[in-house]
């Protein structure tokens, strides 16, 4: 149930209208607008019909909410969310800035951290990502460095300002990547762990939630309300391709997801072609297609030498390739009315 208030109302008619819906057992949500306050009534609606809500003072009129999402709706929140990331919020993901993440796959040393953080961010790139544990389809295959790489990642940021964005698995990991990291991912394996879903909206970091390899929209933003329901409201959407029959990519980039996102939820967007497309010359044209749909943001794997990476080298961009994507991407983000930073140096740092 959605309660719009009238133009001028007071705080202590606000207050007085969200104790009332309270003391029935629901809770409340406020977002405040220029024009007007929308509280926002979060539980079971039927027990709503013991009070006259439109007879409260300040009450302008009472929508019920049939979506089973409230939290992310539209309704809720009736203007775009902006996410800010880092200490100082140093980073801003959502508005008319567009917001690039860049940085390996995963964390595989101290010097190709700091190369590649120094390069992405001399091109324009806002955060830094990095993988410290890797959800791996073998058991094999390498896992990541663990705390090892937290504490590079955590090194890294000090030294470049970029904001750190990683990975997640576990409900035991949270505390320990929050104290590292400046926004936990969610990926796509652990988009329904719900117990994951509610520690992460336990803590005061912005998350990361990417949609699963064959998950709804619907279902996305189910999960995204389970960590909004815990108090945290500082949440990003990622659509990373879904699995279809089709082979030829890694996934299949869901562009029609951008708009419809956009129309159904007040949460920034972001989009990972990287992991779309699965191979490095489709990142760039997959992106373009992203902003011009309405993202709010990419999500880019970058490596200094990507043949000899511990995972995903076929769709890591080279310091070169990086720095050619961002020049290319600046025309397409103008267009879509978006800003993007400008280039900071001349040249990439070597291999």
């Amino acid at each position: 149930m959605i309660i719009i208030t009238r133009s001028g109302i007071t705080d202590a008619e606000i207050d007085h209208i969200r104790e009332r819906v309270e003391s029935l057992g629901m809770r409340t949500h406020i977002s405040r607008g220029e024009q007007r306050t929308i509280i926002g009534c979060i539980g079971d609606e039927s027990l709503l019909h013991e009070v006259a809500l439109l007879a409260l003072p300040g009450v302008e009129s009472v929508t019920p909410v049939l979506k089973p999402y409230k939290l992310v709706s539209r309704e809720f929140v009736d203007s775009p969310s902006v996410v800010r990331v880092g200490n100082g919020a140093t980073a801003v993901v959502g508005g008319r800035d567009l917001a690039v993440i860049a940085g390996p796959c995963s964390v595989e040393g101290r010097q190709m951290l700091f190369d590649t953080a120094r390069t992405v961010r001399s091109y324009g790139a806002g955060l830094l990502r990095g993988g410290a544990f890797k959800p791996r389809t073998s058991p094999y295959a390498f896992q990541g460095m663990g705390q090892a790489g937290l504490h590079l990642l955590a090194e890294v940021r000090a030294e470049t300002g970029l904001p750190v964005v990683t990975e997640v698995m576990d409900t035991r990991q949270v505390e320990l990547v929050a104290e590292h990291a400046d926004m936990l991912q969610v990926g796509a394996r652990n988009m329904q762990n719900f117990a994951l879903l509610g520690e992460v909206g336990r803590v005061q970091r912005p998350v990361l939630l990417k949609r699963g390899l064959s998950a709804t929209i619907k279902e996305l933003l189910m999960s995204a309300e389970y960590i909004m329901a815990q108090g945290n409201r500082e949440v990003v959407l990622c659509e990373r391709g879904i699995r279809t029959y089709e082979t030829a990519t890694r996934n299949t980039l869901d562009v029609a997801a951008i708009p419809v996102l956009k129309a159904e939820t007040h949460l920034p967007v972001l989009v990972d072609p990287s992991h779309a497309g699965g191979r490095a010359e489709l990142v760039a044209p997959l992106a373009f297609a992203a902003i011009a749909a309405g993202a709010d943001g990419l999500m880019v794997e970058v490596h200094p030498n990507p043949e000899n990476a511990l995972s995903d080298g076929d769709q890591s961009l080279t310091f070169p390739a990086f720095r050619q994507f961002m020049e290319r991407l600046r025309p397409f983000a103008e267009a879509a009315g978006r800003a993007l930073a400008p280039c900071r140096v001349g040249r990439e740092v070597a291999a």
